[in-house]
């Protein structure tokens, strides 16, 4: 594994642990000698996320869409940038640029990225590890109603598995490391 995709909110969110989790996965992204790839935005905790990395001397691949490049403000230090035409091919390549997928705290951008690179592997389009940093337990109500979606019998119990969660940074990256050995 040597690139890390991370989908994560544009907004530092309601508590100060979302902030230090995005500060404390660049850290070990760093450490591991992992690049990031991300949405190169520099807003939010996509920005503290970014930041962190550049700060501790990590490698940083950022894909906007040109139509964000005003709105989101493009992250100045990155070290490679992919401008592209549009969301869709924004996702795209960072699916393929990415060895794991990993989201954090985040909204509606963040959800629907985590949801498509899910439904891609449950198809067998990419067999990467994808894992959910459930920060101070943001993730609880999705992870219930993923289980409720089993319960049901619209998710299988063994697509179920295809996201792993853990609730710090180095935790999750190092389950998604041993997938990816595997694989």
């Amino acid at each position: 594994m040597k690139r890390v995709t991370v989908f994560c909110g544009s907004n530092h969110g309601a508590r100060p642990d979302y902030l230090d989790a995005a500060r404390r996965l660049g850290r070990a992204l760093v450490e591991r000698g992992l690049t990031l790839v991300y949405g190169g935005s520099n807003v939010g905790l996509m920005r503290e996320l970014a930041h962190t990395v550049r700060a501790a001397g990590g490698e940083v691949v950022g894909i906007i869409p040109r139509l964000l490049v005003e709105r989101e403000l493009l992250f100045p230090d990155l070290t490679q940038v992919h401008m592209v035409a549009s969301m869709h091919e924004r996702k795209a390549l960072m699916m393929q640029l990415g060895d794991a997928f990993m989201a954090l705290p985040g909204g509606f951008g963040t959800l629907e990225e985590l949801f498509e690179v899910v439904a891609w592997a449950t198809l067998g389009l990419h067999h990467k590890p994808v894992g959910l940093l459930n920060t101070a337990g943001y993730y609880d109500p999705l992870v219930q109603f993923i289980d409720h979606a089993v319960a049901e019998r619209f998710v299988r119990p063994e697509y179920r598995q295809v996201i792993l969660i853990e609730a710090t940074p180095e935790e999750l990256l190092e389950r998604l490391n041993g997938v990816w050995q595997l694989r």
